[in-house]
């Protein structure tokens, strides 16, 4: 009787090993498989100690995230050197002839110091805006490739700067549908901010800014005699969206300044969180992040995409 019971009871082990083995060895039908699809609001944050200097070594725990002054729940922290997607946008009105020199040292600066994973394409512009690289060639991140796009282009006319930022965005969108393309987004706009050629308004260019998840860059290079400067714009399009403006005193300060801006999109912090803001979609939240006394430059807010509780990820 024992040894029919031991025999009995080691068919049913042997049994129940193989029933794991063939489970372990096939994949759980997809009724079983476990999706969950998050808005986040991703930002991208750089902050600056009391003297400049950038600070690399905070913790998730170091940063406070408001939206329209209601304090969020961080879901995402990243500090890594990530490749980008960059547009360069080149104005080349008649006014930016003299200084086009500096403008291509500055753009092959920009590239030498980036990640070698990024991708770059160029938009050139005067009272006409047409994309710099050849056909076939949607990005490149060779300095050579991307100073022959810019230098490609007359200078000459009026500017069209408003309908260059607006292609600029339109290709950022496109090329975030491709595979392999790095999710983060940058423009730098170099230009003296005027505008007398677009049939798109600044209030439309703000508007697409506020409602995509990209860092706009601008340098602006003008005298203090160009009938043409308009540093407010360039202002504002950079303040829009997290990034930072800059005026240089003579046009060769744009190698440095390449250098700098650069520097600051390797050494971003990136925080996402799960809007808990209910205002109905379409509608502008402002956004605000504070790291102690430390100074944090982030994006000044965005428009809702989608419903509440979704937080309309820009």
């Amino acid at each position: 009787m024992r040894r029919q019971a031991y025999l009995r009871l080691s068919m049913v082990l042997l049994m129940a090993v193989r029933a794991i083995g063939a489970q372990e060895q096939v994949s759980p039908p997809e009724s079983f498989q476990i999706r969950v699809d998050v808005d986040l609001v991703v930002l991208q944050a750089s902050v600056h100690d009391r003297k400049g200097g950038l600070v690399p070594d905070l913790r998730e725990q170091d940063f406070q995230v408001f939206e329209d002054g209601v304090r969020q729940s961080i879901r995402l922290f990243r500090h890594e050197d990530v490749p980008v997607i960059v547009g360069l946008v080149i104005d080349h009105s008649s006014s930016m002839a003299s200084k086009m020199p500096e403008v291509l040292a500055a753009a092959r600066t920009f590239v030498r110091a980036g990640n070698p994973a990024d991708r770059m394409f160029v938009i050139n512009f005067n009272e006409k805006v047409s994309e710099g690289l050849p056909p076939g060639v949607p990005f490149s991140n060779r300095p050579d490739d991307l100073a022959q796009a810019i230098a490609g282009a007359p200078t000459a006319g009026q500017t069209a700067l408003y309908d260059a930022v607006a292609l600029a965005f339109v290709r950022l969108k496109n090329a975030s549908k491709s595979p392999g393309i790095p999710e983060k987004q940058v423009l730098i706009v170099i230009s003296d901010g005027g505008d007398n050629a677009s049939s798109r308004s600044l209030a439309e260019v703000l508007k697409t800014a506020e409602e995509a998840s990209v860092l706009v860059y601008t340098i602006g290079i003008f005298g203090q005699d160009d009938p043409d400067r308009n540093p407010a714009v360039l202002r504002r399009l950079a303040r829009a969206t997290g990034g930072e403006a800059f005026f240089p005193v003579h046009p060769a300060e744009a190698v440095s300044i390449c250098e700098s801006i650069a520097h600051d999109i390797r050494n971003q912090y990136a925080l996402g969180y799960v809007s808990t803001n209910v205002t109905r979609p379409g509608a502008f939240r402002s956004v605000r992040v504070t790291a102690g006394k430390l100074q944090v430059r982030t994006r000044s807010g965005y428009i809702a995409a989608s419903g509440p509780g979704g937080g309309g990820a820009p």
